[in-house]
């Protein structure tokens, strides 16, 4: 019988490993990225006081391209950059939530750098 590794195990783990490493504060805040199958979100949270200080998917209303791909990770980005600009914050820390640091999770990353927000 083959057994598979539990990859979202895995991912935990190393999410828990970056974690333990970066923080965010109110002038720096954490860049924090999920993804699902067909979804991808992104946060912007301050460690210091435990808040969300602002958020977008492509799971929102207003959201009309397909987050599951690496447009919509790109469009996702850009929006999360220009709540951080509305918030006046330009540096954040980013937190990849253990995944590899290519495809969708790159595209927001770029997105979001697009739109100002300094990493």
């Amino acid at each position: 019988m083959v057994k598979r590794p539990d990859t979202e195990k895995q991912r935990r783990l190393r999410h828990k490993r970056v974690r333990g490493k970066i923080s965010g504060t109110a002038a720096c805040p954490r860049l924090c990225v999920y993804r699902s199958n067909l979804n991808i979100y992104a946060m912007l949270v301050d460690d210091v006081k435990g808040v969300t200080l602002a958020s977008a998917s492509s799971n929102s209303k207003d959201f009309t391209l397909n987050g599951g791909n690496k447009e919509g990770a790109r469009a996702v980005g850009k929006a999360i950059g220009d709540k951080a600009k509305k918030l006046k914050i330009k540096q954040a820390v980013f937190d990849r939530g253990g995944y590899l640091y290519h495809g969708r999770v790159a595209e927001l990353a770029e997105g979001a750098r697009e739109s100002g927000l300094d990493f």
